[in-house]
């Protein structure tokens, strides 16, 4: 039997549609393969959207923000000498992107202008740190990427 070029070119697309096909359905079917939203409740989160830019706007006039840096002991966020340490409240969200399993949350409460959060609790990779943080009622929202070293 003779195989021609339109027959060939049939065959060649429906190979390459079942080969698309089966790994659609096997990363739609299989759980190792998450496919979660970014935030779980996306519209409620979506009506807060210009609360949070006028927290990062109040970040972002600070005159003297704060750090955010990779050290031996973990993840260090220092905040400006210009802040009294015991004022500031707040929380600290760690998000990891590629797992959402690995995220968390951590108070802020300090007695020094110095957060440390501990290496342990972390793995090397991309890391997205929000910081919300009140500061004599100013509400501030402070967002940071880090990678760290595994």
């Amino acid at each position: 039997m003779k195989i021609n070029w339109g027959t060939s070119i049939i065959i060649a697309f429906v190979l390459f549609m079942s080969f698309i096909l089966f790994f659609v359905f096997k990363v739609q079917s299989d759980t190792k393969y998450d496919n979660d939203l970014v935030v779980e409740e996306y519209y409620k989160h979506d009506i807060h959207f210009s609360d949070e830019m006028v927290r990062v706007q109040n970040a972002e006039n600070l005159v003297q923000k704060p750090t955010v840096l990779e050290t031996n002991e973990g993840i260090e966020i220092v905040f400006p000498e210009v802040f009294s340490p015991e004022k500031i409240k707040g929380k600290v969200s760690l998000y990891r992107p590629s797992n959402k399993r690995l995220d968390f949350e951590i108070p802020i409460s300090m007695s020094n202008p110095t957060l440390l959060i501990p290496k342990l609790k972390l793995v090397g990779g991309r890391w997205d740190i929000n910081m919300e943080w009140n500061y004599f009622g100013k509400a501030y929202l402070t967002k940071t990427k880090l990678n760290l070293k595994p």
